[in-house]
Parts: C-alpha cells; structure tokens; sequence
C-alpha cells in the first residue's frame, strides 16, 4: 500500500460570483500561474496543493465552483464536506461584492455550523477601476466575524497568505493536532456502582 504522504487533510471551496477570479487564485496559488483568458468553471473543479503548518503536512484540497446560478444545486452540494470557504468578490464589480450577503446565507444553509470562512476581495491591483471600497469589505467582514482581505491573483498581492491563513485556523480547531488528547479518555478505569456487561 501506498504511504501516505500528508498528515490531515483539508477541504477548502471557493465561492463567489461568476468572473470574480476564484479560478485565478486557485491557480496562483496551486501552480504559481496567472492566466489572462476568462474561461468561466462549468460545475466544480479542483486542485490539490500540499503545505506544511505546525509541523505538519497538509494537504488542501480546494474545490472551485462555477458562480453562475444554473451550476447552484451541484456546488452547494460540496458546501457540506468543506472545512473552509473562501468568498471571492471582485473589487472592480459592485454587485459581486452585494451578493456576498446571499454567498453567506447559502453557506448557513448547507455547510456545517463550524466551517471557518474567509472573505477575499480579489482583483486590488486594479485600484483605477475599484467600485468597493476597502472599508466596505472590512466593515461585512467584521459584522459577521470572518477574516477579510484584499488579494490579487495577478499580481499574486495577499494569494498565500490567504489560503494559509484558512488552513491555520482549520488546523486551530482539529482535534488531534498536539500530543495531549481532548475530550473523553476511553482508557480510564470506570469507577463506582451501575457497571454493566
């Protein structure tokens, strides 16, 4: 059998508006690539990436969903198994940024309660063409209490830190990640009255 070359392994997925760059970044950070060509993701995608934390090896899976509303059913359906969500907007599109608030409510409807989110708005290199202000990410990012920065694939501004700063925060909370287990001790000696079997 094949030994295993990781120590955990993370779901991430990417959500967001259609052209928002949720590929671009995936890219950028999977392979280090930037492409100029628009090709719009048809159903869901993904890549997989392996990085060290903690002194551990974890491997990230990332799935890349379409944004356009005919692919909804197949993408939300991934939201359940995801351990982190990244939400993409475009800085130079206002209406991508509007519809963060329905990204957030599609996550409260199908993923679990503990899933950490992130909140990227993508394209800052394009500051002549900015439609949302900087504060305004800010200010949604805060009022639902999720991390919040402006990134560009392009330019690769903020690309790795943001993925890695979703895994820190997954890895945060993964029972198991130090030597000292938490919760129930299985190997305790069961002590006083009611012993069954």
């Amino acid at each position: 059998m094949a030994k295993k070359t990781y120590d955990l392994l993370f779901k991430l997925l990417l959500i967001g508006d259609s052209g928002v760059g949720k590929t671009c970044l995936l890219f950028r950070f999977s392979d280090d690539a930037f492409n100029t060509t628009f090709i719009s993701t048809i159903g869901i995608d993904f890549k997989i990436k392996t990085v060290e934390l903690g002194g551990k090896k974890i491997k990230l899976q990332i799935w890349d969903t379409a944004g356009q509303e005919r692919f909804h059913t197949i993408t939300t359906s991934y939201y359940r198994g995801a351990m982190g969500i990244m939400l993409v907007y475009d800085i130079t599109n206002g209406k991508s940024f509007e519809n963060i608030s329905k990204w957030l409510r599609n996550i409260d409807e199908h993923a679990n309660e503990d899933v950490e989110k992130m909140i990227l708005g993508n394209k800052c290199d394009m500051e002549d063409k900015r439609q949302v202000p900087k504060d305004r990410g800010t200010s949604i990012a805060q009022e639902h209490g999720i991390p919040f920065l402006e990134t560009s694939a392009k330019a690769n501004i903020n690309v790795d830190k943001g993925f890695m700063e979703l895994a820190q925060a997954i890895l945060n909370k993964t029972p198991g990640r130090d030597t000292e287990p938490k919760g129930v001790d299985i190997h305790k000696q069961e002590t006083g009255k009611g012993k069954c079997c």
